[in-house]
């Protein structure tokens, strides 16, 4: 057929799905792959008809289910073995009840099971930087990819300490949080939440970022509770199994559906690092001091993301092994046995999920509105007209005449609205105060159900973790995002890091004496403590100004009113 006005001009140019092109970023420089997967991906999106947010969270959701199936036998396998060891040098256990429920042997357990944590959070440190610069340098669904399927290998070396048992199996388990500094649990939290902070609109993150923890935590229920009744059911080896097949679904499906970002967005067109080493490190150069130009003229510095850092490192140090906490107070005290344990912590994660997906976004958003309806009152109040009985005689009082204005060359502003982000970082603050009580409520516990609304409770204060990260975002540039969740991801593991040694010691010391209970009072007071350095995490004054060098980390802690720019301009009178 011969050409006309009707002929389209890109007749050959093949269509794009909707779904490719999440939030306008383009997808067209991802790289080919064999046309059969293309036409999986394309029909597995047609048939899902999800949209990207959805799509991001239910891979967490996955994700997370696939790393839940072995946790609560793990622990389980550890309380065997430490038995095991126990008896192997001490007289026959003689007597009725469970010849496990001892205090050494609790203790014992305790012991190993801090080791092994603070072995997998060293080990996920590292792995953080490994994850963020794999995202930088392939692609977040690349190093989602990376992250999945590496425990795959993990779950099956597991599989042997199973058999092994007793001190051979202790170490064999071991040894595996090795693994874990190529793929584990932290790395792909961090991806997920940088997808997510670069798919979802600004205004929209801090209500996503819960979200997906929630799901996360959604995960976590079902993981803990299937875990520990398919152990039940078919044996201690099963959960593990179970798991090595899950992740290997989960990566098949982040290479469906997760939408791909090319690497060159994460760095929003700033010049990267030509050093390597310094570019696997650029997540650390956030944390340092911002430097802000006030209304005033002055340069100073400013502190207020050290101080979000340092109350994060205090409440997750004071949170992190409350949910560790109450599963080894349960089975130390009331003798909880994995079935137990496995409805015990699925309750809890299920509670946060419920929190953390469905109350969560409605208290951000109510809380933004609180929060710009009474700023508007405010400068309503400040810029309220004179009285009209008086003239106006002071010079700064009159009006300048039009064409009295120095001329200025226009510059570039970054028109941001401001969209109520500060109640984040007060929600932050209230919520540690909240989980200090009720943690501290629980160390009052006396029967075996005080337990079961104590996992009820505790996730209603479970928004902090969220809030912190909606907040460092709004702290700084797009270019140093994927940095900034990366810097707040290593804070939080290294408290993680630092918990499971101060409270896994400190409970296991408390437990030899008879007195478990009083852990939750130290952890009580760690979290109010966070709650008051949280607040001198403040944002600097209205109408200051970052100033942007090579030097700094990029970091902008200010609200800024319509028409301000980020950049450090010239003083138009000079």
């Amino acid at each position: 057929m011969a050409p006309s006005e009707r002929t389209p001009l890109l007749s050959g140019v093949q269509q794009v799905h909707p779904a490719a092109v999440p939030n306008g970023k383009d997808t067209q420089t991802a790289p080919r792959s064999g046309p059969w997967m293309q036409h999986l991906a394309v029909r597995l999106r047609d048939l899902l008809k999800m949209h990207v947010e959805k799509r991001i969270l239910f891979a967490g959701f996955l994700i997370t289910l696939s790393f839940s199936f072995t946790q609560v036998p793990i622990f389980y396998v550890f309380h065997l073995m430490e038995c095991d060891v126990f008896y192997e040098n001490n007289p026959p256990y003689e007597g009725t009840g469970d010849r496990c429920s001892r205090n050494e042997i609790a203790a014992g357990t305790a012991t190993q099971f801090s080791i092994l944590g603070m072995s997998t959070t060293f080990c996920g440190t590292i792995n953080l930087f490994v994850a963020g610069w794999m995202a930088k340098r392939f692609g977040p669904r690349a190093a989602l990819m990376v992250q999945t399927l590496v425990p795959a290998i993990r779950v099956a070396t597991q599989i042997l300490g199973v058999l092994a048992g007793g001190e051979a199996g202790i170490i064999i388990f071991q040894c595996t949080q090795l693994i874990t500094i190529i793929g584990g649990p932290v790395g792909y939290i961090l991806v997920a939440n940088v997808i997510t902070g670069e798919l979802v609109e600004p205004f929209r993150r801090t209500a996503v970022f819960g979200m997906l923890q929630g799901c996360i935590m959604l995960g976590q229920g079902i993981g803990y509770l299937s875990g520990g009744m398919i152990g039940d059911a078919w044996g201690i080896r099963r959960p593990f199994e179970v798991a090595f097949c899950s992740f290997l679904l989960s990566t098949l499906y982040v290479r469906i559906a997760v939408p791909y970002i090319a690497p060159e967005s994460l760095s929003a067109g700033s010049k990267p690092n030509s050093k390597a080493l310094a570019e696997f490190l650029s997540p650390l150069r956030v944390l340092a001091p911002q430097k802000v130009f006030l209304e005033t003229g002055v340069v100073r510095s400013h502190y207020g993301v050290l101080f979000l850092c340092a109350g994060v490192f205090l409440g997750v140090l004071a949170t992190g092994y409350a949910p560790l906490l109450v599963q080894m107070f349960a089975t130390a005290v009331f003798e909880f046995q994995q079935g137990d344990n496995g409805w015990l912590m699925s309750g809890f994660a299920f509670m946060r999920a419920v929190f953390l997906i469905f109350l969560f976004p409605r208290i951000i958003s109510s809380g933004r509105r609180w929060y710009l309806a009474r700023g508007q009152e405010e400068n309503t109040r400040e810029t309220e007209p004179l009285s009209p009985s008086r003239l106006a005689t002071n010079p700064e009082e009159l009006e300048v005449p039009v064409g009295s204005f120095a001329e200025e060359e226009p510059v570039g502003s970054a028109e941001v609205e401001d969209e109520g982000t500060a109640f984040d970082l007060f929600f932050l603050r209230i919520s540690l105060v909240v989980d200090g009580v009720l943690t501290m409520c629980a160390a009052f516990a006396t029967k075996s159900w005080h337990i079961y609304l104590a996992s009820f409770l505790l996730p209603f204060a479970s928004g902090s973790a969220p809030a912190a990260k909606g907040v460092m975002t709004e702290m700084c540039s797009a270019s140093r995002r994927a940095d900034a969740l990366n810097a707040l991801t290593l804070v939080e593991n290294i408290a993680r890091l630092a918990t499971q040694g101060l409270f896994g010691f400190a409970f296991a010391a408390l437990a030899q004496i008879g007195k478990p209970h009083l852990t939750f009072f130290a952890n009580a007071a760690i979290a109010l403590l966070a709650a008051g350095v949280l607040l001198f995490s403040r944002f600097p004054p209205e109408g200051s100004r970052l100033v942007e060098s090579e030097n700094i980390a990029g970091c902008s802690s200010e609200r800024q009113e319509p028409g301000q720019s980020h950049r450090l301009q010239p003083d138009a009178r000079t």
